[in-house]
């Protein structure tokens, strides 16, 4: 493709680019030469699932595959076991060579739902970092000083606030940068607050008689809340290994503001269709279904996409509950189990003080009847099926 076509898909919902001009000059000699240019994005596999917040940065490494150039998947085994301080208000504990390579293996498996495994090189940086000797290490170290370490903001907060700063920890920027030095990166890819491991990628390939690479950040994508980044530990993500179902279901529940920054960041629509969103023309329920469609058929495939769409549309349209609700086994010590613990034990509320507030709130229904009193104490003699909002339904037993 032509390089200044390239340079506007890959341009598209990027957040940073250092620098447009050395991008543009490196695809249009690419293009003379028929070479691809080798494009790297690391990910330190410190937690075994990816969401759609992680998948933001696979999309553009996509786009690039799509363009042609050649995608250098780094897993960082090596630096996960560091622990990357970017942040980070005080030093993280490293973990295990046996975690990172168990979640190395499950991050693989997750990455290649959207990038092509054939065209894809994937590369552990613990192949080149644990043959580096003492000396090697020492002369990595001078090419890099403490006071420029020392302005990276979350090392300035952490150093002015008195907060114990590592040794080791300043090594992490220096190892990423490194493996762009092993790896002769043209392009690297990182998330927004990743910008000062990033250049330092560049410094050393200079420092190092390289060409730099040039650095893309892409934006840290909002969760469901549409408030605070895509995260685990805020309840707002979208894992890319959920159920089918669940996947559509929360795509639906966005606001029609986040659509539009998904749409950005996520979906392979055209332009045009981005615009006609964005306009009004298309209406707003008509394009977050065909955008969650689109998400749920990129991680399941075409067929379960189907069934979800189906089953959205029978729940929430005609208000019937879903196929294949999942059954679960509640011990009760007596006659009966108060609703609360019934909830909690359901896996729908994660404390009985969530499960009274969702009861208040009107949230909760028994056998498709509003639970109105939260002191009420369920018969442990009979199965029912149980709804929280309206997206959660589980078949109760008891034992």
């Amino acid at each position: 493709m032509d390089p200044k076509k390239q340079l506007d898909i890959i341009k598209r919902g990027t957040a940073g680019l250092i620098t447009e001009s050395e991008l543009s000059r490196k695809l249009m000699t690419a293009a003379a030469k028929g070479k691809p240019l080798r494009v790297k994005a690391g990910f330190d596999p410190t937690a075994p699932d990816l969401h759609l917040g992680h998948s933001v940065l696979i999309q553009k490494l996509k786009h690039f595959q799509d363009l042609g150039h050649h995608i250098l998947l780094l897993i960082g085994d090596f630096t996960g076991m560091i622990g990357d301080p970017t942040g980070k208000s005080e030093t993280r504990k490293p973990l295990t060579k046996d975690d990172v390579l168990a979640n190395a293996r499950t991050y693989t498996s997750q990455v290649f739902k959207i990038l092509d495994e054939k065209k894809t090189e994937v590369v552990f940086n613990s192949e080149w970092m644990e043959r580096l000797t003492s000396t090697d290490m020492i002369s990595l170290a001078s090419k890099y000083t403490v006071a420029r370490m020392l302005e990276r903001d979350d090392f300035h907060k952490r150093y002015q606030e008195g907060r114990p700063i590592a040794i080791h920890e300043f090594l992490y920027p220096l190892i990423q940068g490194y493996d762009s030095v092993v790896l002769k990166s043209d392009v690297e890819l990182g998330g927004t607050d990743q910008l000062f491991n990033l250049l330092v990628g560049r410094e050393l390939q200079r420092e190092m008689g390289q060409e730099p690479q040039v650095v893309i950040t892409m934006p840290l994508l909002e969760g469901t809340d549409g408030v605070q980044k895509m995260s685990k530990s805020y309840g707002n993500y979208i894992g890319i290994t959920e159920p089918p179902g669940q996947i559509f279901g929360k795509v639906m529940s966005i606001s029609d503001t986040l659509m539009l920054r998904y749409y950005e960041l996520l979906s392979d629509a055209p332009k045009d269709t981005v615009e006609a969103i964005a306009s009004g023309k298309t209406h707003p329920r008509d394009a977050k279904e065909a955008l969650a469609f689109e998400l749920t058929e990129r991680f399941c495939g075409r067929e379960k996409a189907e069934k979800a769409r189906d089953e959205f549309k029978n729940v929430f349209a005609k208000r019937e509950v879903p196929e294949d609700v999942e059954e679960v086994t509640i011990k009760a010590e007596g006659g009966s189990v108060w609703i609360a613990r019934v909830i909690v034990g359901a896996g729908l509320a994660k404390s009985t003080s969530e499960a009274i507030r969702l009861i208040e709130q009107g949230g909760v229904k028994v056998d498709g009847k509003k639970v109105t009193n939260s002191k009420e104490e369920m018969d442990a003699g009979r199965a029912f099926l149980l709804q929280v909002g309206k997206r959660f339904f589980k078949r109760v037993n008891f034992a």
